[in-house]
């Protein structure tokens, strides 16, 4: 009996001993990746190759990192050093861009499918009638959110649209430029349309919609459009000096985009100031009044963790069921061009290169990404204000895709 006992004890101590020595090397390599990553972003802006940035990083609901570096502005319109850069902060707002399409348009939809008011195969026309011809009465709300509908990638609708009612009434009357369903052509006029689909169904306005739906039940209560007219949400991140860039797709044929209907000097509302509160994206500023289904959320990466949690957690927001298990893996299930419902899903985009599969993500023009790990429950978010840096003697902004795709691979070496 002595001996039992006491080999017993032997045994509960070394499962002590080795949960001990477990936890000092999980402590260790999360130091190790804090260092690492606190390295590489530092860096990037002590070069001057980014203003600033905020990092969060989140493994098994546990928070293993969140930082800001750098600043929030460095640079005035004139790309003059401000005699006070204001210093970044975890609480500063970022112009989501693009990362709009993910967290609020995709996240609409599948909550309007999970009620049942409408289905990703339901065909676009059923919606807008501006589709019910011979060319686009096969398109479906499923082409729209994989962005193989054939519409136009980009096209600057400000020069034929000053409201939202005019763009949609013009991405109505717009030809296809390439045949529906044969082929991913990523296009944000394909997500301005499903912020139409949105409120036709739902009967509110898409940025009244996405607060009362989304936002506020999951309490994302810094995420907006326009937020210079939330006096609570004084905090943001500066982006560009105008619309140069998006100037640039306008007049430089070399960029690929070419209209023949438009003469670049026939429309001159280019902003000339800061940016800061007031969304990057043209279409969505100059034609939309800050609020489409493409772009023009501004958000922190606090509340977009949340947004992030209840999709890790298959749906779950704390003790409350937001959307159903079956139609979050609906809309994370891979397809054929290797992406979600919305959301970016193939290991071979340069931000995520080599993640394990069933991970998702996006970016986002100004700087911004989302990289979401379900098998290992690890959750990445970089916002980067790459854009107050100014364009290169190229004419391009700071690609900060290897900055991700570093920090990446760093938290897989380690977590």
């Amino acid at each position: 009996m002595g001996k039992m006992i006491n080999s017993a004890i032997i045994c509960v101590v070394c499962l002590i001993l080795f949960s001990n020595v477990s936890a000092v090397e999980s402590g260790n390599s999360k130091a190790k990746l804090r260092a690492e990553v606190d390295s590489i972003l530092q860096s990037q802006v002590d070069l001057g190759l980014i203003p600033g940035a905020v990092i969060m990083i989140k493994k098994d609901n546990r928070l293993i990192c969140r930082k800001a570096y750098g600043y929030a502005q460095k640079f005035d319109y004139s790309h003059m050093l401000l005699a006070r850069p204001e210093k970044m902060t975890v609480n500063h707002l970022f112009d989501l861009a693009s990362l709009t399409k993910a967290v609020g348009t995709a996240t609409s939809i599948m909550l309007l499918t999970d009620k049942g008011l409408l289905k990703p195969e339901d065909p676009v026309c059923k919606y807008v009638k501006a589709f019910n011809t011979p060319e686009k009465k096969d398109i479906t709300i499923r082409h729209l959110l994989t962005h193989t509908a054939g519409l136009y990638e980009w096209y600057p609708l400000y020069y034929r649209a000053s409201c939202k009612e005019e763009s949609y009434s013009l991405i109505g009357e717009l030809p296809l430029a390439f045949p529906v369903g044969e082929q991913r052509r990523y296009s944000d006029l394909g997500f301005v349309l499903l912020g139409q689909i949105i409120e036709t169904v739902s009967g509110l306005p898409l940025d009244q919609f996405m607060t009362e739906n989304i936002f506020l039940p999951l309490g994302m209560n810094k995420t907006s459009f326009n937020p210079l007219g939330n006096k609570k949400l004084r905090k943001i991140a500066a982006t560009s000096a105008g619309n140069p860039y998006e100037k640039r797709m306008v007049y430089d044929s070399t960029l690929g985009f070419t209209f023949s209907e438009i003469d670049p000097v026939q429309w001159d509302g280019w902003r000339t100031y800061m940016l800061k509160g007031e969304v990057n994206d043209g279409n969505t500023w100059y034609a939309n009044g800050g609020v489409s289904g493409a772009a023009g959320l501004f958000s922190t990466a606090g509340d977009l963790q949340k947004m992030v949690d209840m999709l890790i957690n298959n749906g779950a927001a704390g003790s409350e069921q937001f959307i159903t298990p079956a139609t979050i893996k609906a809309f994370l299930t891979i397809d054929e061009y290797r992406n979600g419902l919305g959301w970016m899903m193939d290991p071979f985009n340069s931000f995520m290169k080599n993640a394990p599969q069933g991970s998702f993500g996006h970016t986002g023009f100004t700087g911004t990404s989302i990289v979401v790990i379900p098998r290992d429950r690890i959750s990445v978010i970089i916002l980067i204000n790459r854009q107050n840096t100014g364009l290169s003697e190229e004419g391009d902004y700071y690609n900060v895709n290897p900055v991700r795709l570093q920090i990446f691979n760093t938290i897989s070496k380690y977590l």
